[in-house]
């Protein structure tokens, strides 16, 4: 293949790989100075209309979800000879695939993969689409200034529910894909659901559940697949029984939808993690405003969910069951709910960080939505003079100061945002909650939601 010099605006740098339908190019953009990848239609499929309709579909399911956890398409176009292509967000650091090759991952850093790319796909159901071929190939990893996320990827089997809710054509990897898919059976998210945890299985064991190499051979796989501890001594049979679960013939027998599959896999691995450093800051408790790394037990710790009335706010309450707050459904894509330890505390309190990107909450430039909440030692309420602002913020706060409460907001810091540095007195207990939102109403009615349980 004669390697092109541009898709456009687009200056090709090197071929990232290519399969039956498309090839997957590394491109700078030159407008903004920014390299992203750029998949196109090969060229012995460019008169076929069927296989065209279904490239550019796949653009407009990925737009239809904005998540760091599901690769972003950022444009699209057609090159010289007419063949659509689509701009992508660039994995520079390879595929789960790839990792998988080299030895199976450590449990933590399995889950932590887990819990991105699960956030991912339920966001693609919770906007009404399937993504029909979940495999450790389609799990992508991308650099952040904070390490890395993995992401899903590559949607060319997508389909809308609504599509899905009629007799569909076997289709998906025989490795990965469940088998009502293979069946042609009217689908639903535990399709995905299935595939998500045979890959969670690779990732674990370093080879997939079942040895399938062909969609009929999926129908006639009979009974679950081996332990996990036959391969490896160092799985909890929590975690193991988590995944069987997930790999249930019958999609009835399966977690209800990927979150609870999520949730139960961290906090069946989490018993067995080591716990990180816990922070120690070297100043009062309320003046640390990055938070992050002041949580215990690492992102996506266990929270518990309460869906009220409106589908699109939610309540969360952290693992000790002592703190909640309502916020917007989709500032939920990470979650952190079991402790932080502030200064002046001899051991964990309850805390919780729920935010868009966990990852990203504590740069000081972070366009990121979310709330943290902590039990603080117990003193005196502070004046709200004495509350910061973000990491790096030069504006000026309004400072409040009400019976029980002491408030600061900054306005345009970050960029866009508005965030609220509150303490608050409930039944004699004071509480931090960190409110980052782009609208000024959402982010008071989060202030607002704080709740407190004392333990009995």
């Amino acid at each position: 293949m004669v390697q092109p010099s541009h898709f456009g605006r687009y200056a090709v740098i090197r071929r990232l790989g290519s399969g039956g339908f498309a090839a997957v190019w590394l491109v700078r953009d030159e407008e903004l100075d920014a390299e992203v990848a750029v998949k196109v239609l090969a060229e012995h499929w460019v008169d076929d209309l069927d296989v065209r309709r279904r490239f550019v579909e796949e653009g407009r399911f990925l737009r239809k979800v904005e998540s760091p956890y599901v690769v972003g398409v950022h444009d699209i176009g057609t090159t010289d000879d007419d063949r659509p292509f689509l701009v992508l967000t660039y994995a520079d650091r390879g595929s789960l695939a790839e990792r998988i090759k080299a030895g199976p991952l450590p449990l933590a850093d399995a889950v932590d993969v887990i819990g991105n790319v699960s956030a991912g796909l339920q966001e693609l159901h919770d906007r009404g689409v399937l993504h029909r071929d979940v495999k450790p190939e389609n799990v992508l990893f991308r650099s952040t200034p904070t390490g890395e996320r993995a992401m899903l990827g590559d949607l060319g089997l997508g389909k809308s529910l609504e599509a899905v809710s009629r007799v569909t054509m076997p289709s998906g990897t025989p490795a990965y894909v469940a088998p009502e898919q293979v069946r042609g059976d009217v689908l639903d998210p535990r399709a995905d659901l299935y595939a998500l945890a045979a890959v969670t299985y690779a990732a674990l064991a370093g080879k997939p559940p079942y040895g399938a190499t062909t969609l009929a051979s999926v129908l006639t796989v009979d009974g679950p697949p081996a332990s996990l501890r036959t391969v490896r001594d160092d799985i909890p049979v929590e975690v193991d029984e988590v995944i069987q679960r997930g790999l249930r013939q019958d999609r009835e027998e399966r977690w209800p939808d990927v979150r609870s599959f999520a949730e139960a896999l961290r906090t069946a691995a989490q018993a067995s993690l080591p716990a990180p450093a816990r922070w120690r800051p070297s100043v009062n408790p309320w003046v640390a405003a990055t938070v992050a790394a002041a949580l215990l037990g690492g992102a996506g710790g266990y929270l518990g969910w309460s869906y009220g009335v409106q589908r699109q706010w939610v309540r969360v309450v952290d693992q000790q069951q002592v703190l909640s707050v309502e916020l917007p459904r989709d500032w939920t894509r990470t979650r952190t709910g079991n402790g932080w330890q502030p200064q002046g505390a001899t051991g964990s309190l309850p805390g919780l960080l729920v935010s868009a990107d966990n990852n990203s909450w504590s740069n000081s430039d972070a366009k990121v939505p979310g709330v943290f909440a902590g039990v603080l030692p117990a003193g005196e309420l502070p004046a709200a003079t004495t509350l910061p602002g973000p990491v790096g913020c030069a504006e000026s706060a309004e400072r409040v100061d009400k019976p029980f409460t002491a408030t600061a907001k900054y306005v345009g810091c970050p960029a866009g945002m508005t965030t609220y540095e509150r303490v608050q007195q409930i039944d004699g207990q004071l509480i931090r909650i960190q409110v980052r939102a782009e609208d000024g109403v959402q982010a008071e009615r989060v202030l607002d939601s704080l709740a407190y349980t004392p333990k009995k």
